[in-house]
């Protein structure tokens, strides 16, 4: 487990770029509400870890499945989100078969790895410059 509970917050260049992809151009979103919207999505995916690992233990193993996800996001009621989340699982499988398509995917998660990292840097900056605004 964590030992803060800083720690089980996810990326903010992810929850940033989440967002952007989210709303329309031209939208802000303040430094509060990109807050909140983290921490929400950090205590929703711990919620469905926790659902998820109740249908694993239940079939007495211990690791999760895709499988035990969709359970949880039923038990949930995320209905919705089940069809989009296994046509998701779908074409990550057909990703996975094909060694063309493993190794362009190789080389986009690089490329978003590197660009998360910009995003991040680019974040704290900004952040930096909220906080000095603020101090003068």
């Amino acid at each position: 487990m964590a030992e803060r509970p800083e720690d089980l917050n996810l990326p903010n260049a992810v929850i940033t770029r989440i967002i952007k992809e989210a709303l329309p151009d031209g939208v802000n979103i303040s430094k509060e509400a990109r807050s909140a919207i983290s921490r929400a999505a950090s205590v929703f995916v711990l919620y469905a870890t926790s659902c998820a690992n109740n249908f694993a233990m239940k079939g007495k193993r211990k690791t999760l499945n895709a499988t035990d996800v969709l359970s949880a996001m039923e038990e949930m009621e995320f209905q919705r989100f089940i069809t989009p989340l296994k046509e998701a699982l779908e074409g990550k499988d057909t990703l996975v078969k094909s060694k063309d398509r493993k190794t362009d995917s190789e080389e986009q998660d690089k490329s978003r790895d590197e660009d998360n990292d910009e995003d991040e840097e680019r974040l704290e900056e900004e952040e930096q410059n909220d906080e000095e605004e603020v101090d003068n």
